[in-house]
């Protein structure tokens, strides 16, 4: 006979009380981190506002019942919605999600930190709604726990500080585990930080936060099946409003009371690494500080995935002999690209595109239209201009292969490169020099370039939807960080509201 399985109960898995440590710990961000979030917070309110463009998008936000209100709810920048901190995480997310233009990690497993403003930017929004007009949020047991029974109205600081933990929990996460090579989707990070960050935002104890991580784990994972030929589709574009809304509902889960399970990533058969890892443990890295937010990748110039941002500005460049004075597309002979093993697995991809979210992680549709137009913007992704024949024609003509040193340098810790060369080859033996670009804009080797940039792409998203005067306004805010930090949170989200 087999041994009987032991119902004892073990401590809490280690990586479940290094996290709630994480969270809990007082000990301030760096200057750069701070920095940094501000500029994150803008680039991603800039991303949900162009989102609004898009009916795809917009047809998926408000409250799940049409109709429903919710008094001192979570408000939805650009929107008139006020919505339980739940939906409006989900609006947020997928908003700032949407058109692939937000911030990016490169690691062993990829993902978009700033995914987690949803549940952030709802719940700050929403404690200090409630704290503001002095209404307790005793349907959840008293969120504001003992712990902090008395917290001030949430600032802009402490969504800046929560939003340096949340990047910091998932790209420590992503440096050694590759869950993408077991087929999970990277949203379950989205799911991970927003719910250890939400949890301690509400105010729980150290034990709370532990039992709504082992539920989070639990969840398991989103298949990565919508990202990939043949099925790539919307749904990659609201999977991470979806994980981040989730995180809410776990957190106020966890604060009713509700129990955890302390071996759920470790329980042998059950567990997630067992069940969802084959067998591997899930590791950190490095220790937590704000290594991630000082290291992540801003998408300055242009709203494509980000293993190709460089293959574009690559194009861009050679736009002009490709269509200028000497139009030369008619001879083009082939067109040759240089990149990292990553892009290859991602977005290498040949055969018809069958949307927009097909196209937007195809590496040699952006670069085409980087080749044709001299730029590329979302609506380049739409059915208008995909129907152009010259870009399936540039597409058949690209050979797409793979660098070594490009890939080693994408690894390296020290460098964290997203390479990319391209060179244009004519059918009379002559060719284009060949373009090689290792960092892209958004890299944070170039941040004195990129910043200016971002600013400008802030400016323009707001103004096509606020207009001028209100686009000013709206921008002058993160001009000051110190004025910034000091907002409350209801007066910063209320800004957004139209």
């Amino acid at each position: 006979m087999s041994a009987p399985i032991s119902n004892t109960r073990p401590p809490p898995d280690a990586l479940l009380t290094t996290l709630a440590d994480y969270v809990l710990d007082p000990t301030p961000p760096s200057d750069e981190a701070l920095d940094t979030a501000r500029w994150c917070l803008l680039d991603s309110l800039a991303c949900a506002i162009m989102a609004l463009q898009f009916p795809a998008c917009t047809k998926l936000l408000g409250p799940v019942v049409p109709g429903t209100t919710v008094t001192n709810g979570a408000r939805v920048p650009g929107t008139a919605y006020e919505l339980d901190p739940i939906q409006a995480a989900f609006n947020i997310g997928t908003m700032v999600r949407w058109l692939d233009f937000n911030d990016t990690w490169l690691a062993a497993e990829w993902g978009h930190p700033s995914d987690n403003l949803g549940a952030l930017l709802a719940t700050a929004d929403w404690i200090a709604r409630h704290q503001a007009a002095a209404v307790p949020l005793a349907a959840f047991n008293s969120p504001l726990s003992a712990r902090n029974a008395h917290p001030s109205i949430p600032t802009v600081r402490d969504l800046l500080v929560a939003m340096i933990k949340a990047h910091e929990i998932q790209g420590v996460l992503a440096l050694d585990n590759a869950f993408n090579r077991v087929g999970l989707d990277h949203v379950l990070l989205v799911r991970i930080a927003s719910t250890a960050v939400t949890t301690a935002l509400l105010g729980g104890t150290r034990d709370q936060i532990i039992n709504a991580l082992s539920h989070a784990w639990l969840d398991g994972s989103a298949l990565r099946t919508y990202r990939h030929a043949p099925n790539t589709g919307s749904r990659k574009s609201w999977a991470a409003g979806d994980a981040t809304s989730r995180a809410v509902r776990l957190a106020l889960i966890a604060l009713t009371g509700e129990m955890g399970y302390p071996s759920a990533l470790t329980a042998t058969t059950w567990g997630f690494q067992d069940v969802s890892f084959k067998g591997k443990p899930v590791t950190l890295a490095r220790p937590l500080g704000s290594y991630v937010m000082e290291n992540v990748l801003f998408k300055i110039s242009y709203p494509a995935e980000f293993h190709a941002q460089t293959a574009v500005e690559c194009a861009v460049q050679l736009h002009p002999q490709i269509m200028g004075e000497k139009n030369r597309l008619a001879a083009i002979a082939r067109i040759e690209l240089t990149t990292h093993e990553s892009a290859l697995r991602i977005i290498d991809k040949t055969g018809p595109l069958h949307n927009p979210a097909d196209r937007d992680h195809c590496l040699q549709y952006m670069t085409a239209i980087g080749l044709l137009f001299g730029n590329l913007t979302a609506e380049h992704y739409e059915d208008a201009t995909a129907a152009d024949p010259r870009i399936d024609a540039l597409r058949t003509q690209m050979v797409v292969t793979e660098e070594k040193s490009y890939t080693r340098d994408y690894l390296d810790p020290a460098k964290r490169s997203i390479a990319n060369a391209v060179q244009v080859f004519f059918t009379d033996g002559s060719s284009t020099q060949k373009i090689a670009i290792d960092y892209p804009i958004g890299h944070r080797r170039r941040r004195t370039d990129g910043i200016p940039l971002l600013q400008q792409k802030a400016e323009a998203a707001f103004t096509a939807h606020y207009g001028e005067a209100k686009s000013a306004q709206l921008t002058s805010l993160f001009t000051d960080r110190a004025k910034l930090e000091s907002l409350s949170a209801p007066s910063f989200a209320g800004d957004f509201v139209k």
